[in-house]
């Protein structure tokens, strides 16, 4: 025998559900949006293993070589 009629709790599960629902949704989004600009960025993403990196050292001018 099927329910007929829904208890108004299910009504504030069901909403309840959507609203996180959309919040993952925004933050999936929102995670996926930084990844698309970091990688479009390709010349500055770089591992760190613990190793001196060149794009990291500071620039001698060329007029202060010792």
């Amino acid at each position: 025998m099927p329910i007929q009629t829904e208890h108004e709790i299910h009504g504030r599960r069901r909403s309840r559900n959507i609203g996180l629902g959309l919040v993952l949704l925004c933050f999936v989004a929102l995670v996926f949006g930084l990844t698309v600009v970091k990688v479009r960025q390709g010349g500055l993403i770089e591992g760190y293993d613990h190793q001196p990196r060149v794009s990291l050292t500071p620039l001698e001018p060329e007029g202060e070589a010792e």
